[in-house]
């Protein structure tokens, strides 16, 4: 069962706040990554299914496996490394292997153990299809039934309308999202958005949201925002009070730290050369 309680995270996210310092979500899809982001001092991890396909030396890809089973199965080797940090998993509403039945998907991240949930992957994946039960509904139905249990929320906002709503469901957190994470060896080539229009991206979707919820605390996510350096110009021109890192906390890290250390293995001569025969 869940660790931490609703009350309990939102307290030290709210105690983060309270001392101006960021909140800081890293996305982590093995020990030794949620270790490291614990470590580096993130207040809350993040579990995706599609954290397996960066693992794997590809792009970002919510497709290759079936999200709720893969997320629910890797929280284990994530706590295992993790004593003290929430756990958050990311819950895909749109399974339809939970057809009808958001309770059940809810039992299940909460009978593995995480400590809340994020709405992800989400329809902004696939069609928006209300008419055969399917679309951003079961997003919001997902939040407003984990609310009822006070189970902790953070959402991913693409678009006004789901950012609107999942506000209005009583989401804990939103996270504007901005797009597909630019950068390293897997990212997205190019983002759609520049990194000051994808900073006002950000704004008008934190501001929608606080106009349902006045308290909900905002974040940001994506495109051109793949760097701490990017970071300074996000809190100089928006309301966000932290950020989630997904590539940007795990894969390019990585990618970056694995480069830079083989070249240096490579940077020293060996006193003895290849003998001639």
């Amino acid at each position: 069962m869940a660790r931490f309680t609703r009350t309990q995270i939102l307290e030290r996210l709210r105690s983060q706040l309270a001392q101006r310092r960021p909140i800081v979500g890293a996305g982590s899809s093995s020990g030794l990554i949620a270790r490291s982001a614990a470590a580096g001092g993130a207040d809350l991890i993040i579990v995706y299914n599609t954290g397996r396909t960066r693992l794997m030396g590809l792009a970002t890809n919510h497709l290759l496996n079936h999200a709720n089973p893969t997320t629910i199965s890797m929280y284990r080797e994530i706590a295992n490394t993790v004593p003290d940090t929430p756990i958050i998993g990311g819950a895909e509403a749109q399974d339809p292997t939970y057809w009808n039945d958001l309770d059940r998907l809810i039992d299940d991240f909460q009978a593995a153990g995480y400590d809340g949930l994020i709405n992800f992957p989400t329809s902004f994946a696939q069609p928006d299809r209300n008419d055969v039960g399917l679309g951003l509904q079961l997003d919001f139905e997902m939040v407003r039934r984990a609310r009822e249990r006070d189970f902790f929320t953070i959402c991913y906002g693409y678009t006004a309308e789901q950012t609107r709503g999942l506000a209005a469901a009583g989401a804990d957190v939103v996270v504007p999202h901005a797009g597909w994470t630019t950068g390293g060896l897997a990212g997205a080539g190019k983002s759609a958005m520049t990194l000051e229009e994808s900073c006002r991206h950000v704004q008008s979707l934190i501001e929608l949201a606080r106009k349902e919820n006045p308290d909900i605390i905002c974040l940001a996510h994506g495109g051109p925002l793949s760097s701490p350096e990017d970071l300074q110009y996000l809190y100089d021109t928006t309301d966000a009070q932290g950020f989630l890192g997904a590539s940007s906390a795990e894969r390019i890290p990585v990618e970056r730290a694995v480069i830079e250390t083989v070249a240096a293995f490579q940077s020293y001569t060996p006193r003895v050369a290849l003998q001639a025969k």
